[in-house]
């Protein structure tokens, strides 16, 4: 077994892209001696970021998995995507941690995505601490950083740490806890002296541990009556309150430091180990008896059934599938067997591994809080529980994030379309926001995602592992066709006399407009005997065939009546494919003389914006021919309910973006259908002829 429960920490890093999740991912595994060099992001050599689109964008796509030893302990790091094109994986893999470090950059203060990932870690209840990061860096700037954090977020963030120099001076930190000042080596060895508090910071360090007792005592009853009694406090009482002030939220700790110089790090290393929660402080999880629906309650002890979630899915072409699993209860041995409870199935398994960045090392066994992989599993998917067959529990998976954007997807070499779909789905595997879909009106495959660079780097994924290139295009907008006016009385007689037996038919219809939405509907109203009824089924034909290329700009046709009410046969040259023809140019003939007009798709659109950019975003949907629906307050931000044409919209990402600053986000589907301005229907129809005349 490994370690016992108690010394297992997991961890993840969360930030807004940028921040240096990774490299302080890389500090750590380096301090811990499980790296021999620093790994450096800007240098392609970090042990963490390691898929090729992640080295030459210089972001981290995908979330990574390591594990270090500090002080007799095992923590579990998590280094997720910090750009909001790949939040969901931040957001799933945050299911499989019992904390969380946020990093903030010294420069750059609290950004968008901070608030994102750290509302995710909100809904997760999961305790942490942040991380002021590139502190040497000019500009930087701790004390602005610190109020900004305490303005935005409603839980009190205290210092642990506090900077000796900023920018260029930076060169070491004092630690508020132990009353020392750690001086560091300028190598990125991390090595420091430890000595006394520089003079002239003494005021403001006692200042500043004044409030950090204030605040963890104040976690603690009986700590804090002794306080207030003006009782010293032992190291030990100390202690005890950090732990349970960290552990229950109270406040969140705050670290300085510099990742890529390797400055400030092990503090952070060493409250990690001393004051975060072990997967036993955490409450017990919840599931549900798959069968019986009643409430689970499942322990993180090595002898209770075997229990876990997988967090992540990594498709590899080599390798095959793996599934990295966090493990909530019971105990996990190599070559055996669990229940996949998700999708009713059992699965068989060989090896069990850790995953250290790209690479695996193999286990015999894991236990309570450890995050482990197992490859080439045949139902498993992320979101699955997986459990003990004779004790099987279900646990509730958080949501993807939905997708924003699509584009309509074709292969860029003919013969390859097999490939590209077949590739494309074994992606959607690895990443739950990727769908792929068919659009019955355009015809179209049409790939959904949460923005443009999401899709991207998702057909770069495609060319590297598969093989295969695809193209990305705006998708075509699905128009519809429809008449305004009824027209009566219109004839058509198809007629063709060419040697041999000839052709003729003859058809007489009156054609109504129906309200939006109703569809198609075919009367047949015929008295007497001049068209025998063995043709309706072909005149019907004829029509549902027409009806499908509209006569303003080949878009179906909707929304109408045709009353077939009299025409004209010949015995010998009337035939089905005769009145086909006749009905199908009749169609399209009174079509045309009850006033057709095309009809746009609108969209139900909900943005998502900070109270002060509300005014320019209404303004912005007002200009696309937006019509506001109503707003409702959530938190600090405003959700705009609004239709929109679809055609207006089809990029709305960048724009929203730059609006806001990256602050916005939107959700769209469907909604109906309105007829569209007749001027921006004559464009429509001019870019259809256009490709057609040259």
């Amino acid at each position: 077994m490994g370690e016992k429960v108690s010394q297992i920490r997991s961890l993840a890093l969360i930030a807004h892209g940028g921040s240096g999740k990774t490299s302080l991912a890389e500090a750590m595994l380096f301090n811990s001696g499980v790296t021999n060099r620093l790994g450096r992001v800007d240098q392609g050599s970090a042990v963490m970021d390691f898929e090729p689109e992640e080295l030459r964008r210089q972001v981290s796509i995908s979330a990574s998995f390591h594990h270090l030893p500090w002080k007799k302990h095992i923590l579990h790091i998590v280094d997720t995507p910090g750009d909001v094109n790949f939040l969901t994986d931040t957001k799933l893999v945050l299911q499989g941690v019992d904390s969380a470090v946020l990093l903030v950059d010294a420069t750059d203060g609290v950004k968008v995505t901070t608030e994102k990932v750290w509302a995710f870690a909100n809904e997760l209840q999961l305790p942490r601490a942040v991380f002021v990061n590139k502190i040497e860096r000019e500009r930087a700037d701790f004390e602005q950083v610190l109020d900004r954090l305490n303005q935005t977020f409603s839980v009190k963030c205290v210092p642990m740490t506090l900077p000796i120099g900023q920018e260029h001076a930076f060169k070491g930190v004092v630690d508020l806890f132990r009353m020392k000042a750690y001086i560091y080596q300028e190598d990125e060895s991390g090595k420091f002296d430890t000595t006394d508090i520089p003079q002239e910071m003494v005021d403001r360090a006692q200042e500043m541990r004044e409030s950090l007792i204030e605040f963890i005592a104040e976690s603690d009853d009986e700590i804090l009556e002794k306080y207030l009694e003006g009782q010293e406090l032992s190291k030990e009482d100390l202690q005890h309150g950090l732990k349970t002030g960290v552990k229950e939220m109270k406040f969140v700790p705050v670290f300085v430091g510099s990742a890529t110089r390797n400055m400030g790090v092990q503090p952070l290393l060493d409250a990690l180990v001393d004051c975060f929660p072990s997967p036993q402080d955490r409450p017990s999880i919840k599931g549900k008896n798959p069968i019986s629906g009643e409430e689970i309650t499942r322990p993180a002890d090595e002898t209770a059934p075997f229990s876990g979630l997988v967090i992540k899915t990594i498709s590899d072409p080599y390798a095959g599938k793996l599934n990295v699993i966090r493990i909530f209860s019971g105990t996990l041995e190599a070559d055996s067997s669990f229940y996949n409870v998700s999708k009713e199935q059992r699965e068989k398994f060989g090896q069990l591994f850790f995953m250290e960045g790209k690479n695996q090392s193999s286990i015999e066994s894991a236990g309570p809080g450890e995050i482990v992989a197992i490859a080439k599993l045949k139902v498993t998917s992320t979101g699955d529980t997986v459990s003990d067959e004779n004790h099987p529990v279900l646990y509730q998976a958080v949501s993807p994030l939905p997708a924003s954007i699509a584009y309509a997807l074709a292969a860029k070499n003919k013969g390859d379309e097999e490939k590209v779909f077949s590739g494309i789905l074994k992606l959607t595997e690895e990443d739950p926001t990727l769908r792929l879909e068919r659009d019955k009106r355009t015809h179209e495959i049409l790939i959904y995602g949460t923005g443009q660079i999401h899709l991207e780097v998702a057909t770069e994924k495609l060319k590297r592992k598969y093989g295969v290139e695809a193209a990305l295009k705006p998708p075509k907008i699905p128009y519809l066709e429809t008449v305004t006016r009824e027209k009566k009385g219109i004839v058509y007689r198809h007629k063709k006399q060419s040697g041999g037996r000839g052709q003729f038919a003859e058809v007489h219809f009156d054609i109504y407009p129906k309200p939006r939405g109703e569809g198609y509907e075919f009367d047949e109203a015929l008295v007497g005997m001049n068209v025998p009824r063995n043709f309706v089924p072909a005149v019907e034909k004829g029509i549902e065939e027409a009806k499908e290329k509209g006569v303003l700009a080949g878009y179906p046709v909707v929304d109408f009546r045709i009353r077939f009410y009299d025409g004209k046969s010949h015995e010998v040259d009337s035939s089905e494919m005769a009145f086909k023809i006749a009905a199908s140019m009749c169609f399209k003939k009174a079509v045309q003389e009850a006033n057709p007009i095309l009809l746009e798709p609108i969209m139900k659109m909900e943005v998502t914006v900070p109270d002060e950019y509300m005014g320019d975003v209404i303004g912005d949907l007002n200009g696309r021919r937006g019509r506001v629906l109503g707003m409702k307050s959530e938190g600090s931000n405003q959700v705009i309910t609004a239709h929109v044409a679809m055609s207006e919209v089809l990029r709305y990402q960048p724009d929203l973006t730059s609006i806001t600053g990256g602050r916005g986000s939107f959700t769209m589907e469907m909604d109906h259908y309105e007829p569209m301005p007749l001027p921006l229907q004559e464009k429509v129809i001019a870019e259809v002829k256009e490709p057609e005349e040259s």
